[in-house]
């Protein structure tokens, strides 16, 4: 038998790693559509290297220890990647976990004879890996926080698309609640559409924004203001019935905006103002 806990796992390195690989393998929550298991032998092998030339009979019980920054970086670049590939927190918290699961098998096999150093090294495990999963666990939810800010962003610039429809006229079918991120993003985008295309007139249609209260108005008010300062004119469609009450009830003042029910009826009302009519060719009468 090693002298020290860290001697036995070292001189039980490949044996740690089949373990821990069989136990990760085993799991009914191992994504094996998402990693492989050539891929997860790698990784894991790369981390029971590290923790091999880390663990000393000092740093055993320092978790913290600057000796296990190698370690902490792998952890961390894996949780990350987790995090981005679609793996869940309890999917990622089994890597982890699943190796302190196979430390203590190993454990107990070399030191059944030995429950006073069985325990002992049982409490330094337990919380050395405590504070891997801790860094584990940090480290994932940053990588989903990064993940759901990219997603949002995309979502939004998707969900405000500013399309011209006509020559002079730009559309911006606005989906969804409006909050003041967003509508910082809607003026930006349509404003900037304006200068691209000199368009006159800008159709804001909400047709799906599914309430209508003053804090969502004022930021409509808001856009039409800038798109005024552009020298545009602006008309909002999509006003449901139950949207007409509420801006009544709220006693919210459109009375300056063109408002209209339809985005078709917009689109008429902006080829008027442009001076523009529209009709329906008839079919050529064929003589018989």
């Amino acid at each position: 038998m090693a002298s020290s806990i860290p001697q036995l796992l070292k001189a039980n390195k490949e044996r740690l790693l089949d373990l821990w690989v069989q136990k990760q393998v085993s799991s009914d929550v191992l994504r094996d559509d998402l990693i492989s298991n050539e891929e997860l032998r790698s990784q894991s092998e790369e981390l029971v290297k590290a923790l091999s030339k880390a663990l000393t009979e000092e740093t055993i019980s320092q978790p913290d220890s600057m000796a296990f920054d190698e370690v902490f970086e792998i952890l961390s670049g894996i949780s990350i990647a987790r995090a981005q590939q679609g793996f869940s927190a309890s999917e990622t918290g089994l890597y982890i976990f699943s190796l302190k699961d196979a430390i203590m098998d190993l454990l107990q096999q070399e030191l059944s004879q030995d429950p006073t150093q069985l325990f002992t090294a049982s409490q330094q495990i337990n919380r050395l890996l405590d504070r891997f999963g801790v860094v584990t666990f940090e480290t994932y939810i940053k990588g989903r926080e990064e993940v759901i800010l990219r997603q949002t962003d995309e979502i939004s610039d998707i969900s405000t698309p500013v399309i011209q429809i006509w020559e002079g006229v730009l559309a911006l079918p606005i989906i969804g609640t409006l909050d003041s991120s967003r509508t910082q993003v809607v003026m930006e985008n349509l404003l900037q559409k304006i200068v691209d295309t000199g368009s006159s007139i800008a159709i804001l249609d909400i047709s799906g924004v599914p309430a209508v209260d003053s804090l969502v108005a004022q930021h409509l008010i808001k856009t039409v203001s800038a798109t005024r300062l552009m020298g545009a004119e602006c008309i909002i469609s999509g006003i449901r019935p139950e949207i007409a009450q509420t801006v009544v009830h709220l006693g919210i003042d459109l009375s300056n905006i063109v408002t209209k029910a339809s985005l078709a009826s917009a689109l008429k009302h902006a080829f008027s103002m442009n001076k523009l009519i529209v009709k329906r060719l008839e079919s050529d009468k064929k003589a018989f």
